[in-house]
């Protein structure tokens, strides 16, 4: 146990400033389920300099948040499960790009063209615009900015992931990560709740089955893979040849925001829901390792 205290040393969180960023917010795990939660989106505060840069103002760069994501994360964290929250909103870095998923919208001197699908929709590293707003910055960051947000915001919060799921891992023996964000709400949506696997790349099919069926037994439509298979956080941490698994969970902003984008009606429900599949799955996980030692 001391040493995943160590691990997970908590830091408050802090507003943005001109100095340097402030570090991910770590929730040690203070019980016996080796689940980790993920919360890479949450960042709502914003410093001059980057709101000076913003052609449309707030409004565009919020549209990048999973609005309230962290709160309705609180539940599970505080019953007991770990958890890693990133407090630099993603109009700054999107931690759950890679480090080369560029593009020359966004960031001056990096080369003609943008890398990878993402970064030419605008939603690289850096995002450079949203479909709905267009354009987000006035001017592009140099590359001396780049590294710093890497340095200082997106490698701390994978490493702190990292670091998270092996210290579960050596204790437990496997350990599963569920990447928690939200996603806009679509008329006549075929689900409510988008499980991605990275089709079965980042965890064990039988825990994606399961987290469909506890999502499904919640009264909630739900889908696998589509149209969120996962991001650059399963890709990196999901690895379950070796015991490590991770699931993203997309949850429609209709189910817990009202129109105005504050808490709704339902915010209690989908709370209780990622409380309900952080214990369940991390359950099932302790249960599947019994059997096989019994074998």
């Amino acid at each position: 146990m001391s040493r995943l205290l160590s691990v997970f040393g908590t830091v408050k969180q802090s507003v943005l400033h001109m100095g340097r960023y402030p570090s991910p917010i770590i929730h040690p795990p203070r019980g016996s389920l080796p689940v980790l939660l993920s919360v890479p989106h949450s960042g709502r505060d914003y410093d001059p300099a980057l709101m000076a840069n913003a052609v449309h103002g707030l409004a565009a760069l919020q549209a990048l948040e999973d609005p309230l994501v962290d709160r309705l994360a609180w539940r599970a964290i505080s019953a007991g499960i770990g958890g890693v929250v990133q407090p630099v909103p993603r109009a700054v870095i999107d931690c759950n790009r890679d480090e080369d998923e560029l593009d020359p919208a966004a960031i001056d001197g990096i080369g003609p063209t943008p890398i990878g699908p993402r970064a030419r929709h605008g939603l690289g590293l850096i995002p450079s615009r949203t479909h709905r707003h267009g354009a987000l910055w006035r001017r592009p960051i140099d590359r001396a900015e780049l590294k710093r947000r890497i340095v200082e915001v997106h490698r701390p919060f994978h490493q702190a992931l990292a670091d998270g799921l092996e210290a579960l891992k050596t204790r437990h023996g496997e350990a599963l990560l569920l990447d928690c964000h939200s996603m806009p709400s679509r008329r006549n949506a075929p689900a409510e709740v988008v499980i991605g696997d990275r089709h079965g790349a980042s965890a064990a099919g039988w825990l994606s089955s399961e987290a469909m069926r506890i999502v499904r037994g919640a009264g909630l439509r739900v889908a696998l893979n589509d149209p969120y298979a996962g991001g650059a956080i399963t890709a990196r941490h999901g690895r379950p040849a070796t015991g490590v698994h991770a699931l993203q969970l997309e949850f429609d902003r209709s189910l817990y925001l009202d129109r105005d984008g504050n808490a709704g009606h339902g915010f209690d429900r989908i709370a209780s829901l990622i409380e309900a599949l952080a214990k369940r799955l991390g359950e099932a996980l302790l249960a599947s390792q019994m059997r096989e030692a019994a074998e």
